[in-house]
C-alpha cells in the first residue's frame, strides 16, 4: 500500500482518465488554493498527486511499485539489490527504471490561479491600470439660466499628472528604479516548480519599480490635486436635482485607462412668481371675486419674459389651473416645450369700507342657492 494514495487524495477512481483526473486537480486546486485560505500543506500535495497521476508512465509506475514509487526504497530496491526494478536499483534516489523526478507542465493551469488569485506574471501590473472615478460637482443656476440653458466654468479639483516629475514620481535629475524585491516582475514567488504561487509584490505594489528619491511636489505619487476651470454647457430646461453627465471630465485613468465621468447636480434658485413642474412653468395668478365670478380676460407674463393674454371664465373656483400650451420651459433631449400652468387664486379682501360690506351683504341677500346645502 502507499503511504499517500493520490487517487484519494483528487477524488478519482484508479480508473479514471486523463481529463478526469484533469478537472478533478482543477476542482481540488481552486478549493485548497492558499490565496484562497486553503492550506499551502494541502495544496502541495494536490500538486503532487496531480504531477504523478497526470504523466502516463508515472502513473503505471505508481500503480506498479506503490510505496516504493519516487524514492522511497531501501538500497537496492524493495526486494534487495536491483530486486524486482526496470534496470535494477533506484539511480539517485529518483524513480524506478532511473527515470528522475522532475516539474509537471501545467500547461494552461498556470493561468488558471493567476487569474483567480492574482498571480502569474503580469497580473500585478495589469492591476495598475484603472478607469478614473466619476465626480460630482453641485451647480446652482437662476431660474433663467435653468429655462434657457448656459455655459459657465465650473472650478473642479482632480487629481492631475505631477508637472515637476511629467508622472514619474521621481525628483527631477533622477529616475526610478527597478525594484530590488521582484526585479521588476511586480510580483514574487512562494514556493517553488509546480508548487509555487505568485503574490503582488508589496515593496513596488505590483509595478515593478521604486522610488529612490521622491518628487517634492507629489511626494513620489507623480500626481497632484488642482482645481482647474472646466466649461460645461447647461442644456436648456434643466430642473432642480437634476444630473447631468460629462464623459471623460472626471479623474484621469492610471495605466492607458480612460478617465471617469462628471456628473453635474444642478440646483435652482426660486424665482419671484415662477415655480416648475418638470417641462411645465406654473404661475400662481390673483384674481377679485368679481373676475372669478364674472369672467375676466388678464394679461400674465410667460417665462421666456413676454406676456399672454388668458381668459378667466365666468364662475371660475380657487386653485382652477388655466394652461396655456408651449409657453414653459423646454424639454430635455429637444422633445418640444411645455405649458404655462395659470393657477387662479380668488383673492379675498382682509378689509372693507362701509359701503362695500353693504354692498357683499345685498348680494348675499339675492342669493338664492345654499352653498352647504351638500354637507347639511
Amino acid at each position: 500500500m502507499a503511504e499517500k494514495d493520490y487517487y484519494d487524495i483528487l477524488g478519482v477512481p484508479k480508473t479514471a482518465t486523463a481529463d478526469e483526473i484533469k478537472k478533478a486537480f482543477r476542482k481540488q486546486a481552486r478549493k485548497h488554493h492558499p490565496d484562497a485560505g486553503g492550506s499551502e500543506a494541502k495544496f502541495k500535495e494536490i500538486n503532487e498527486a496531480y504531477e504523478i497521476l497526470s504523466d502516463e508512465e508515472k502513473r503505471k509506475q505508481y500503480d506498479t511499485y506503490g510505496r516504493y514509487f519516487g524514492g522511497n526504497v531501501p538500497p537496492g530496491g524493495p526486494g534487495g539489490a536491483g530486486a524486482g526494478w526496470p534496470g535494477g536499483g533506484v539511480p539517485g534516489g529518483g524513480f524506478p527504471g532511473g527515470a528522475s523526478y522532475q516539474t509537471v507542465d501545467m500547461g494552461d493551469l498556470g493561468d488558471l490561479f493567476g487569474n483567480l488569485f492574482g498571480g502569474g506574471a503580469g497580473a500585478s501590473r495589469r492591476k495598475s491600470a484603472h478607469r478614473g472615478a466619476d465626480m460630482q460637482y453641485d451647480l446652482t443656476l437662476s431660474f433663467e439660466e435653468a429655462l434657457k440653458g448656459t455655459s459657465t466654468k465650473v472650478d473642479v479639483k482632480r487629481t492631475e499628472t505631477c508637472a515637476t516629475c511629467k508622472g514619474t514620481g521621481a525628483k527631477p535629475g533622477t529616475s526610478v528604479s527597478t525594484c530590488p524585491t521582484c526585479s521588476g516582475a511586480g510580483h514574487v514567488t512562494q514556493g517553488q516548480g509546480v508548487f509555487g504561487f505568485s503574490r503582488p509584490c508589496q515593496r513596488c505594489g505590483g509595478t515593478g519599480t521604486v522610488v529612490e528619491q521622491p518628487c517634492t511636489t507629489c511626494r513620489g505619487k507623480g500626481q497632484v490635486v488642482r482645481a482647474k476651470p472646466l466649461t460645461v454647457n447647461i442644456p436648456p430646461g434643466v430642473t432642480d436635482g437634476g444630473k447631468l453627465r460629462f464623459a471623460g471630465k472626471g479623474e484621469p485613468g492610471t495605466g492607458g485607462a480612460p478617465a471617469g465621468d462628471l456628473y453635474v447636480i444642478t440646483h435652482i434658485r426660486p424665482h419671484a412668481f415662477f415655480t416648475r413642474d418638470g417641462a411645465d412653468v406654473v404661475l400662481d395668478l390673483p384674481v377679485t371675486i368679481t373676475e372669478a365670478a364674472l369672467g375676466a380676460q388678464v394679461m400674465v407674463p410667460t417665462p421666456d419674459g413676454g406676456k399672454v393674454k388668458v381668459k378667466i371664465p365666468a364662475g371660475t373656483a380657487d386653485g382652477k389651473v388655466l394652461r396655456v400650451p408651449g409657453k414653459g420651459a423646454p424639454k430635455l433631449k429637444g422633445r418640444g416645450t411645455g405649458d404655462l400652468k395659470v393657477r387662479v387664486r380668488i383673492d379675498v379682501p382682509k378689509k372693507l369700507t362701509s359701503e362695500q360690506k353693504e354692498l357683499l351683504k345685498k348680494f348675499e341677500s339675492l342669493r338664492a342657492d345654499d352653498v352647504r346645502a351638500h354637507i347639511a
